[in-house]
């Protein structure tokens, strides 16, 4: 039984349970893919059915990575084949298993406003809007924002976390940001800013058949 109930694996090497960052952030772009498709046929459409279903298999999944095991959550297996042919990244399971905790309570929340109670309101929206921005930091850049704020809480107890952010370390000169750089960021957002207004109206406008496709499909 307490194979089964269990969180973290034991790996030569590390002195607590660990998991693999790598299939745990494949885990976290589908479960983005999923509830992002989802929202925008909410919004768009105003058909809730598609966000209905993503907010249970999303709670769903999570409870088992919390309650049961993390091995025997659905997209943690999908994420381990994607990912079987790279190396484990470990990191510590205690840390993910707090930032999962959050997952559940905002899941949860999600579903018994939308599924049990079949209503929505800027709650719903606001909780979606935070699970997709923990779900993007997670597959996007690697960083776990939940086990951001279990490294603040249990700063002395926080081992192996993703990209060694706990290990204190000077940045190596490839990690260094220059001053050029900054300026560059500071004017391409001057460019983008400035398109906007010398573009927008044109951008604005449909663009036409070019072949003249559409015009004799109707025709037919």
């Amino acid at each position: 039984m307490n194979k089964i109930i269990n969180f973290g694996e034991d790996v030569a090497g590390y002195n607590v349970p660990v998991l693999n960052e790598r299939e745990i952030r494949a885990a976290a772009g589908i479960l983005f893919l999923i509830m992002f498709i989802s929202i925008l046929t909410a919004i768009l459409k105003g058909n809730f059915l598609l966000l209905k279903y993503a907010v249970t298999i999303f709670l769903t999944d999570i409870v088992i990575r919390v309650f049961v095991n993390p091995k025997f959550s659905p997209f943690l297996i999908i994420g381990r084949l994607i990912v079987r042919n790279q190396v484990p990244e470990y990191v510590g399971a205690q840390q993910k298993k707090f930032a999962w905790i959050i997952g559940v309570v905002l899941a949860s929340i999600i579903f018994i406003l939308l599924v049990v109670l079949n209503s929505y309101s800027p709650i719903t929206g606001l909780i979606c809007l935070i699970c997709l921005i923990f779900l993007f930091f997670e597959t996007a850049f690697g960083i776990c924002l939940g086990c951001k704020f279990y490294s603040i809480l249990y700063k002395e107890k926080a081992q192996y976390c993703p990209g060694e952010i706990c290990a204190v370390k000077t940045k190596q000169d490839i990690q260094k940001t220059t001053g050029v750089q900054i300026l560059i960021i500071l004017g391409f957002i001057a460019y983008l800013s400035l398109a906007v207004f010398l573009f927008n109206d044109n951008f604005s406008k449909k663009p036409y058949d070019l072949f003249g496709m559409a015009s004799s499909a109707q025709a037919k």
